[in-house]
């Protein structure tokens, strides 16, 4: 029997079709799962009639593929990774590469890169996105590890994933954890696009006084503009659902959302990094509050609703305002992302490529949007680019969109309707583009009271000084450092 190409350990949904789809491109896949019927059903099921080579065993998993082997893990985060490599080192040779394709912090990447290394071993951490629909017919793939591990998966990664405009959405992006770190920011992305949605909608239904299919033909409006994308595109099928007794189903879903972690992850990441990674954040915790249902709920009984309600005059203008407001809060919010892969950059040494980035996310994946060509149009100008609200694309598109954003706000505000995401990508946005802020004064407190020394403006950057504000402090400063 002819050796396979690679082999998959892990059967669960994402597994199962990223196999499936690598079959379908004419690969050769030998599987194993540590509950060894799943192989069984998988065999005589879904995989039944292709060249897909089912193993009960890791070690007939190795035995069956070609050299140099490449085993690719598709299990839980964490420690069972760790498990699995252990029990995979003994059973291959140098050379041989182990991908993960789960959703790793990228730390662990990194140092499951070393670790292998060490062995003699290559090591991919790469980040996986498109859910069960993207694995099976073309996901966005995001490797990183050891580069000379790249050239042994290339073709079958690019082969599998999605493609735009015959672009392959898989490229390399980098040493160590850069891989499994750029997913985390695509997820962190996907936090505040979710959020930014959600809060337009909020508004729609509890201001507007919109029902689910008005809802539904604003949203596939939307769809075919600026905002054209998977999530706008899912929100107005989900708007249009029906239950048994055809209410609306989404009215009858519990309003208390969970998480994975990888938002959590991108924000903490941001803290270290000092990137005010403001619109994330903000979507993190909304998930965090909503998870306060119970007492949420006791919470109303006692503070009361906010203010009335009252339905806005011209709905069309406010529709039009919160379409504004979504589409500049997501350019704040890739903003802040690039922002921060472009600090991790530094801090790891990573030779990242933002458009190219931008263009793995163009296909297969959840945050996946026409608005993404433009990304990679601002970085192909100017790869040094600071922040993409100084392209000229996105700073005409924030000053057009400015006036409906501050009325989304505003409107969020005057009803007692929860807007994070909107608030907090406009304060950002306020923030950035002001010469001067009032952390003039936030400094003049910092010394007042723990001596930490200032800056002047009549003074070169870098020469520190400090003021005996209270007569009796001495002229004795801390020590200086920069956050």
């Amino acid at each position: 029997m002819d050796k396979a190409d690679i082999g998959l350990i892990g059967l669960a949904v994402m597994g199962q079709n990223l196999v499936l789809n690598m079959a379908d491109h004419g690969y050769r896949v030998a599987v194993f799962n540590r509950t060894t019927s799943k192989v069984d059903d998988f065999i005589d099921g879904p995989a039944k009639g292709t060249s897909i080579i089912g193993t009960h065993s890791m070690e007939e998993l190795v035995e069956s593929l070609a050299k140099p082997r490449k085993v690719m893990l598709m299990v839980k985060a964490g420690e069972v990774v760790d498990r699995f490599i252990d029990l995979l080192i003994p059973l291959l040779e140098p050379g041989d590469v182990i991908i993960d394709g789960g959703n790793s912090h990228y730390p662990d990447s990194t140092r499951r890169t070393a670790y292998l290394r060490e062995k003699g071993l290559r090591f991919i951490g790469t980040g996986v996105s498109g859910g069960e629909e993207g694995a099976r017919f073309g996901p966005s793939i995001m490797p990183g590890g050891d580069p000379e591990a790249w050239p042994l998966v290339k073709d079958i990664f690019q082969a599998v994933s999605a493609k735009v405009d015959g672009e392959p959405c898989c490229q390399w992006v980098g040493q160590d954890g850069a891989g499994h770190f750029v997913k985390m920011v695509h997820n962190g992305i996907e936090y505040g696009d979710m959020q930014l949605i959600c809060e337009a909608y909020s508004l729609m239904e509890n201001v507007l006084g919109m029902g689910c299919d008005e809802m539904h033909e604003v949203f596939k409006e939307w769809n075919t503009g600026v905002l054209d994308s998977y999530l706008i595109d899912i929100t107005k099928d989900i708007l249009a659902m029906k239950d048994e007794d055809g209410e609306p189903l989404v009215d009858k879903i519990l309003d208390t959302a969970g998480q994975k972690g990888t938002g959590k992850w991108t924000g903490i990441s941001a803290l270290d990094l000092g990137v005010p990674l403001t619109l994330i954040g903000e979507s993190v915790f909304a998930r965090v509050l909503s998870s306060l249902k119970d007492e949420r709920v006791r919470a109303s009984a006692i503070l009361g609703p906010g203010p009335v309600r009252a339905k806005a005059a011209d709905k069309a203008e406010m529709i039009n305002a919160l379409r504004d407001a979504l589409y500049a809060s997501k350019i704040i919010s890739y903003a802040q992302g690039f922002m921060l892969m472009t600090e991790a950059a530094k801090e790891h040494g990573w030779n990242l490529n933002y458009g190219e980035i931008a263009l793995m996310w163009r296909g297969g994946c959840i945050i996946r949007s026409t608005f993404l060509g433009n990304i990679k149009d601002a970085y192909d100008k100017n790869p040094e680019l600071e922040n993409l609200a100084l392209d000229s694309f996105f700073t005409e598109a924030l000053k057009a969109a400015e006036a409906g954003w501050r009325k989304a706000v505003i409107l969020a505000v005057e009803t007692g309707i929860p807007a994070p995401a909107f608030s907090s990508a406009l304060s950002y946005f306020d923030g950035y583009r002001s010469e001067r802020l009032p952390a003039n004064l936030l400094q003049a407190q910092r010394d007042y009271f723990g001596a930490h020394t200032y800056e002047r403006l009549d003074k070169k950057r870098g020469e520190f000084f400090h003021t005996d504000w209270t007569g009796h402090g001495g002229k004795v400063a801390s020590t200086t450092y920069e956050v």
